[in-house]
């Protein structure tokens, strides 16, 4: 019997197994496998080395047990190389087959049937493991990733985002252990539906195998072989989560969202249960992930980088039109010009960026997209932090003076991003000469000069209006007050008389500015610390209001003020250490009212 390999069944051994289970008198080792064998183990791809290695151990048994070993062909030309993927490489294999009559083994199904049917003998091998250990072995219901180094002992990761624990186990694996698991993920990938190799590059390779994303790497692009295998440890609905009804709300319209955390997070874990949601709710959802591990149902079409470009990945999508499509992993600058070209198409975007703020993920756009634009392209952050929504931010567009500018001649088109629970204006983004200006506003506190200003003004309004609920802003000699839109009126007077007299009373410029959702006034708080007790003192005119206690933006208490406006808390209690603590750092303690 004489046998024709090709390269599907040297690399990992099926040959070899196949040679020493029969009895074969020859063997014809086409040339153009030697030279692809070669050229991969140029390369440094793993298939490459174990495929020299199974040569020489054919040599071996052969010379052992008296088979003729010969090699035939010629070496493929640089067109046969072009076209490979053609059939131009199988192409030879079956020649030399064809000439010694001999029977083609493979472990291609294509290369199987075409032998077949240009009359050649062909014995098909299926795919096995070369290994008694695989990857999926190190993994229980409770692994979240597995780190195989050789020489080292083996390391895992057990535990959910933000509950993770690390650890060491008593095995140590060697690099010839190691290759051959890497092997056997290899050839499955290649031969299982639903897995791919996402990147085979000299040093690395990244596989998806099923749910387990894995990355292979070796000398010299590491320092030891290495395998890092990852799995998802629980796939969440969006229910799991308790979102409000108002963001469900928002996500019902949001159109350009952004989903940010820091690695292991659990940006992907949302995203999936984002997606699910979608499909739910009758949407049609793509996505767009290199390499596409996101757990999510078959409904759901994953594309990966066609070519390797996600730009023309995004040109098969304008052609789709899906109603949102999830983006993950935005690294490269490529990456936020595809996700803004189909964003402004009018595609619904989901795009999980690296970020340890959420701010940090809005700036990952500037300098990439012109300013102006970013509000049209994302409108809504939604930041995750130990598997759990922490923050969620909207972003507005607007001409104006920037905070802490007064004079209106300094306006600017200014984004406005707001924490979306509190509505409150957290940063505003705008060119300040040829700079791009991040600038944080919730916590620029007033100084002191402004907080006598601010009360003095309050103090002016009351005596006009004793009810009235108002915001002032203070920015140089220039106040801003937003009043019930019933109360200003009495503030402003007949023809601006009162507004008037006020402003040359105070010595400072006063708009006065309708505001139907007024922010409640801060009210000044003495704080002192005795000697059994922590004093909190307010005006006697808020005696028996409910107030919220803050320290820098901090909320402490809620507590329903006595009638000399005064509180008292035991200083050794909980709160009252932690408010002496506040005191301490010099940390500004106001209320507000509830």
């Amino acid at each position: 019997m004489i046998l024709v390999p090709d390269t599907s069944v040297i690399v990992d051994g099926r040959f070899y197994s196949y040679v020493t289970s029969n009895e074969v008198q020859e063997i014809v080792v086409p040339e153009a496998v030697v030279a692809e064998i070669e050229h991969q183990a140029n390369l440094g791809k793993s298939s490459g080395e174990s495929g020299l290695k199974e040569l020489l151990s054919l040599r071996r048994y052969a010379d052992t047990n008296n088979i003729i070993l010969t090699f035939h062909g010629r070496r493929p030309s640089m067109s046969d190389i072009r076209y490979a993927k053609e059939g131009e490489m199988d192409e030879l294999v079956r020649v030399v087959a064809a000439d010694f009559n001999a029977i083609l083994v493979t472990g291609d199904k294509v290369q199987a049937h075409v032998a077949q049917s240009k009359g050649i003998d062909t014995v098909y091998l299926e795919p096995y493991s070369i290994t008694d250990m695989r990857i999926e072995d190190f993994f229980d219901a409770e692994t979240m990733s597995v780190h195989l180094k050789a020489g080292l002992h083996v390391y895992v990761k057990k535990g959910r985002p933000g509950a993770i624990v690390f650890e060491k186990q008593e095995r140590v694996l060697d690099e010839n252990e190691l290759e051959e698991i890497s092997i056997d993920i290899i050839e499955r990938a290649k031969n299982t539906r639903d897995c791919f190799i996402e990147m085979d590059e000299p040093g690395a390779t990244v596989v998806q195998l099923k749910e387990y994303r894995i990355a292979i790497t070796k000398p010299p692009f590491s320092d030891r072989y290495e395998i890092t295998a990852v799995h998802p440890v629980k796939k969440v609905s969006l229910d799991e989560y308790a979102l409000s009804s108002k963001l469900k709300d928002r996500l019902a319209v949001a159109e350009g969202i952004l989903v940010s955390g820091a690695p292991g997070a659990g940006k992907s874990t949302f995203v999936q249960a984002i997606a699910e949601y979608y499909n739910s709710q009758g949407k049609i959802v793509k996505t767009m992930e290199k390499p596409r591990d996101l757990q999510v149902s078959d409904e759901i079409t994953q594309y990966t980088a066609l070519s390797g470009d996600m730009a023309k990945t995004g040109d098969i999508l304008l052609l789709v039109r899906p109603d949102f499509t999830i983006f993950d992993e935005m690294r490269k600058t490529n990456d936020f010009f595809t996700f803004s070209d189909l964003r402004l198409a009018g595609v619904g975007m989901i795009g999980v960026v690296h970020a340890t703020r959420t701010i940090d993920a809005i700036q990952r756009f500037i300098g990439r997209i012109e300013l102006g634009m970013i509000p049209q392209i994302v409108d809504t952050v939604i930041h995750i932090a130990g598997g759990e929504v922490q923050e969620i931010y909207l972003l507005e567009f607007k001409v104006k003076p920037p905070s802490g500018m007064a004079e209106a001649d300094l306006a600017r088109p200014v984004i406005e991003v707001y924490n979306f629970e509190t509505q409150q204006l957290q940063f505003e983004i705008y060119t300040f000469g040829e700079q791009v200006v991040v600038m944080e506003v919730a916590k620029r506190r007033p100084s002191h000069v402004d907080r006598g200003a601010i009360r003095s003004l309050e103090n002016e309004i009351r005596r006009l209006v004793p009810d009235a609920e108002v915001h002032i802003e203070m920015a140089g000699n220039r106040a801003k007050v937003y009043a019930d839109p019933m109360d200003v009126p009495y503030i402003i007077g007949k023809r601006g008389k009162i507004v008037t007299r006020l402003e040359s009373k105070l010595g400072m410029k006063i708009d006065v500015i309708e505001d139907e959702n007024v922010a409640p006034s801060e009210v000044e708080v003495n704080a002192k610390v005795q000697k059994k007790y922590v004093h909190l003192t307010v005006d006697k005119r808020f005696a028996g209001s409910d107030l919220r206690f803050m320290a820098d933006g901090e909320e402490l208490f809620t507590a329903t003020v006595g009638k000399k406006g005064i509180l008292k808390i035991e200083k050794k209690s909980e709160l009252g250490l932690h408010i002496a603590d506040q005191l301490k750092k010099k940390k500004f303690i106001y209320a507000l009212p509830v």
